[in-house]
């Protein structure tokens, strides 16, 4: 073999193997970054938790603001799926995602599906009818009547329960409002936060928000069942967010007083 033909078979074989230990570099690289992501799924028209800035189209809110806090303390870059609020927990137990935040009840019944950090808001159902009506002004006023509710939410599960009623679901909060403005049912039944944000909004001028909320909730951050370590991680961070004041200036971001305590 000539001297010129064993050098070009010595580059040959540089070439070769450096090649592959760059892939292998660049896979590990890409496995490493992989790990510090933190996937979010969330129903991401429930405002003020979850919703698409107009302007930006990046999803903000309540809810946004405490994970990328709760990414951030975690040291994961978090990254937000939007999906339909039944769809959350099949995608937890599928491991398509790795926790849910969306303004979800901590309930026994989800709790069997998967695991809830602890609670990070308290809030409850309330009733919204159209302004003019004077005739609904307690959740026993619902008895017969046609109610516009979210899917797959607690709110729709209370509904259910009201004597003869008749009971519309919509795939999110915006679609059972535009419902009721046009007269297609006589109240939405929601989160009272959610109820409020949209009466701030609309500027109290089509619907109003009546009677006393149903009852006591709240909303818990979802986790697939096998995934404790990953809940306990959650945990620890909310509770160093409330610890050094984070948790406290997003709340007031967001509903202007302070959480209560």
């Amino acid at each position: 073999m000539s001297k010129k033909l064993i050098a070009l078979s010595m580059a040959a074989m540089f070439i070769v193997v450096f090649g592959m230990t760059g892939c292998g570099g660049q896979q590990s690289a890409k496995t490493a970054d992989q790990g510090k992501v933190l996937k979010v799924g969330s129903e991401t028209t429930f405002a003020p938790f979850e919703f698409q800035d107009e302007k930006t189209k990046d999803y903000i809110g309540f809810d946004m603001d405490l994970i990328k806090a709760v990414g951030k303390q975690m040291g994961m870059e978090v990254q937000v799926q939007s999906m339909g609020f039944d769809g959350l927990i099949p995608a937890l137990e599928a491991g398509n995602i790795d926790a849910a935040i969306s303004g979800m009840t901590i309930t026994d019944e989800r709790a069997k599906k998967v695991n809830f950090s602890k609670p990070y808001y308290k809030s409850g159902l309330s009733m919204v009818v159209k302004a003019d009506n004077n005739t609904l002004k307690s959740f026993k006023d619902l008895e017969g009547k046609r109610i516009a509710v979210q899917i797959g939410t607690t709110g729709a599960s209370e509904a259910k329960k009201i004597k003869d009623v008749t009971v519309r679901e919509f795939n999110n909060a915006p679609e059972a409002f535009i419902e009721l403005n046009s007269g297609g049912v006589d109240a939405v039944v929601n989160d009272l936060p959610v109820n409020e944000y949209y009466i701030a909004q609309a500027g109290g001028k089509d619907a109003k928000i009546v009677g006393e909320p149903l009852n006591s909730e709240e909303y818990g951050i979802a986790v697939a069942k096998k995934n404790t370590e990953l809940t306990d991680k959650i945990n620890k961070a909310m509770d160093e967010l409330k610890k050094n004041g984070e948790y406290e200036k997003i709340y007031v971001k967001w509903f202007g007083k302070k959480p209560p305590q």
